[in-house]
């Protein structure tokens, strides 16, 4: 299937590991220009070198600290003038520490908001000129499951991202007449570097243990989410708006 990538200039953040690089490549792989962002420039080149690899489009990359609002619009900016526009902004985030929420202080959830809030706020509004514009833009803005299910050892997370979800409405109304879409992925549980960081040298067992009260059994891959964000991206999934798309395995057993 086409889903009509090809030539477009595609804004992913948080893209040098993880889910924003598996992002990343399958949109290179859909023929888009690609521009990556990430706070370590080694770890960067290293993923402008894959992503380059994947496709026949432009690649650029830029290193940027998501949380300094200036440095984050003028990677906006870099990217519109140097790929000629911008049509699809894929907003993500670094995680946070876990642990459940009476273990914080006021001054780490005002940094979780900085890292996992803010960071979508300011590329969507710095984007916005540049889709408008375009007449035809895609919006997706990955936070995580517990926007649907908190957990209780992510509680950093489970407020901060939240914000993500009343934001992403209120854009739904603004850049409807612009041809403009905007949907929250939200993932459970995917083999990323992350979890190497949470679980230590005990990482494949606690994950064996995780798969085991997920439905389908398994971890997801990167991959998966990085089909998920090109068919939100698609030509295809152009009345596709205000949605959270829940990429979990099945952990998620609320309903609504």
């Amino acid at each position: 299937m086409d889903l009509g990538l090809s030539g477009r200039v595609a804004l992913v953040a948080a893209s040098s590991s993880g889910i924003g690089l598996a992002v990343a490549r399958v949109l290179a792989a859909e023929g888009a220009n690609v521009s990556l962002c990430g706070r370590d420039p080694e770890r960067l080149a290293r993923a402008h070198r894959e992503v380059d690899a994947a496709g026949p489009g432009r690649v650029l990359s830029t290193p940027v600290d998501l949380r300094d609002e200036d440095a984050a619009a003028a990677w906006v900016r870099r990217t519109a003038e140097e790929l000629g526009g911008l049509h699809v902004v894929v907003t993500n985030s670094g995680g946070v520490p876990f642990g459940p929420v009476e273990d914080f202080e006021v001054a780490e959830y005002r940094r979780a908001v900085d890292a996992n809030l803010l960071p979508h706020v300011s590329l969507s509004l710095a984007a916005a000129p540049y889709l408008r514009r375009a007449g035809w833009g895609r919006i997706v803005m990955i936070t995580s499951e517990s926007v649907r299910q908190p957990h209780p050892g992510s509680g950093l997370s489970s407020v901060a991202r939240l914000g993500v979800l009343g934001f992403a409405k209120g854009l739904v109304h603004a850049f409807g007449p612009a041809g403009v879409t905007v949907n929250v992925l939200a993932p459970g549980f995917h083999r990323t570097p992350i979890l190497d960081v949470q679980y230590g040298d005990k990482v494949e067992e606690r994950l064996a243990e995780v798969a085991a009260g997920i439905p389908l059994g398994r971890i997801g891959r990167a991959e998966d989410l990085g089909a998920l964000v090109a068919f939100l991206a698609s030509e295809q999934a152009g009345y596709v708006t205000g949605g959270v798309l829940v990429a979990d395995g099945g952990n998620t057993r609320g309903i609504g």
